[in-house]
């Protein structure tokens, strides 16, 4: 049974130390300070017994991380237990030092929790525990996305009721006519001075943006709830920020881009598209494309029957040499000769109300010039660091990227990089050892830019280079001019929505 795990000093002085039973702090003080008594310098063992327990134990540097076990408890297992003890502590401190091993001492004992369970050793390893403490629920953000849409859908439905309310005032008005009551109340001045006031309040609430926190049964209720301090927090830092405080609001990426997909498009006609690329592209370090694929399609919304019966006008002005494919449905043969696109019985209509692919299209290349964004990084070393130069330009200048965020994956347990010259900012995840270089836009204007840093490692530990971003511009130039009813030929309004995102992007 493993009674307890620690992180000492040589002198026995505990920095942390997480108990698997039941054992009072005089205790566990007393057996780390005889600990480095016990020791005998001249020999090799890894292990020191004392008549009632013992201490399986790692140099790391100036620390020991040592295991505290009953006498009769498989030391083979106990030395495989240490070993990944002693993996875990790089993954969240920098260096191991005292003054660091007790900054992240919460995490460490988390991660302690999840390799051991009331003194035996779990089946978990380090990819394991690094996913189970960082504990990111999927049905978190679905649920958080879900009430985001439903707050929005009710914001809308105030202020059309809102604008009902004023146009119902207004005519009464016009006519002469006593404007609705509300409730026991019928003078007009009365009913318009509340009508104006909704009006008001609905504006005025609409401002700030601030979620309102969802509507619970009334009633006592003993069920856990999630997020149930989130009114404390907010009300803690509205009095910061009262106090002059910059309060720096951290969004992690993946919501970020969930709050991106969810956003709704400015002026939705009741005729939409929605025209989405997809690219994946992998480059050699030397130079080289290795294969570059970008898979494009316009989804067509149509939210109105009277516009059902259209054709789509499109301007094809790629010259990469796409392949073009259209939905079986198709007349293929108008597409082919005038670039529209319709329904092969033009009697039939689009379907209302869902999303249908009227149109994708391929691209597969080889060819280096059709990179849209190139990656040179150029690691060197230089006695026991590395100084690594990175840079970018953009190849495609009717491009605009935005949100770009360039990977560099760094050596474990060698401390943060130093970074030299840099365009645009940076975050070093300690934890899994990324370097993430962002910059919030690239286009004609700022097409190319550079970054560097040193760091202890070889020229192979900063590959593959990944790179993320997303565009409102597409990569080929396909895009929908006009739309045209099938009888008459009359134009109908419509909106368009456009993205480009990236698959995968690595530089090998």
């Amino acid at each position: 049974v493993l009674l307890a795990a620690a992180v000492c000093t040589k002198a026995g002085k505990a920095i942390v130390s997480r108990q698997f039973v039941e054992m009072t702090r005089t205790r566990i003080e007393g057996l780390l300070a005889a600990f480095p008594k016990l020791m005998n310098t001249g020999k090799q063992h890894t292990f020191v017994e004392t008549e009632s327990v013992r201490y399986v134990y790692q140099p790391m540097e100036k620390l020991y991380m040592v295991l505290i076990t009953t006498k009769n408890s498989n030391i083979l297992e106990d030395l495989e237990t240490l070993r990944l003890f002693s993996r875990v502590i790089p993954e969240y401190c920098r260096a191991l030092e005292e003054n660091e091993i007790s900054e992240h001492c919460f995490d460490l004992i988390f991660a302690f929790d999840e390799i051991v369970a009331l003194g035996y050793r779990e089946n978990v390893n380090l990819a394991q525990i690094r996913t189970f403490t960082e504990m990111d629920s999927h049905e978190e953000k679905v649920f958080r996305a879900v009430r985001e849409t439903q707050e929005r859908e009710a914001k809308a439905e105030m202020r059309r009721k809102a604008k009902e309310l004023q146009q119902a005032r207004r005519d009464a008005e016009r006519h002469g006519k006593k404007a609705p009551g509300f409730g026991g109340f019928g003078s007009s001045a009365v009913s318009g001075g509340m009508t104006a006031m909704i009006t008001e309040t609905i504006i005025e609430t609409e401002k700030p943006k601030v979620a309102p926190a969802p509507a619970r049964p009334s009633g006592p209720s003993k069920a856990l709830k999630l997020g149930a301090k989130g009114k404390e927090v907010d009300n803690f830092v509205d009095k910061l920020k009262s106090e002059g405080e910059n309060i720096m609001t951290s969004v992690g990426k993946r919501s970020a881009e969930a709050a991106k997909v969810l956003a709704p498009p400015i002026n939705v006609e009741s005729v939409h598209m929605k025209i989405e690329e997809k690219i994946s592209l992998t480059c050699g370090r030397d130079g080289g494309l290795q294969n570059m694929e970008l898979h494009g399609m316009i989804m067509l919304h149509i939210s109105d029957e009277k516009f059902a019966r259209i054709r789509l006008h499109v301007e094809n002005e790629d010259k990469r040499g796409v392949q073009l494919q259209t939905h079986p449905n198709v007349d293929k043969k108008l597409f082919t000769t005038e670039s529209q696109i319709g329904l092969k019985n033009p009697e039939k209509s689009f379907p209302i109300n869902s999303d249908v692919g009227v149109l994708k299209w391929r691209l597969q290349t080889t060819e280096e010039s059709f990179i849209p964004l190139t990656i040179n990084c150029w690691p060197s070393e230089s006695g026991n660091s590395c100084d690594v130069n990175i840079e970018y330009e953009l190849q495609e200048e009717s491009l605009e990227l935005n949100d770009v965020i360039i990977t560099i994956p760094l050596p474990s347990g060698v401390g943060a990089p130093v970074i030299g010259e840099i365009d645009g900012e940076y975050r070093h995840d300690s934890r899994r050892n990324l370097l993430e270089w962002c910059l919030p836009v690239i286009d004609a204007k700022n097409k190319s830019g550079s970054l560097e840093f040193s760091i202890a490692g070889q020229p192979n530990d900063f590959f593959p280079v990944q790179v993320s971003f997303v565009s409102k511009k597409n990569y080929c130039n396909i895009q929908v001019t006009k739309v045209t009813q099938v009888d008459g030929n009359s134009p109908v309004r419509f909106s368009t929505e456009t993205t480009f995102l990236v698959d995968k992007y690595e530089i090998l």
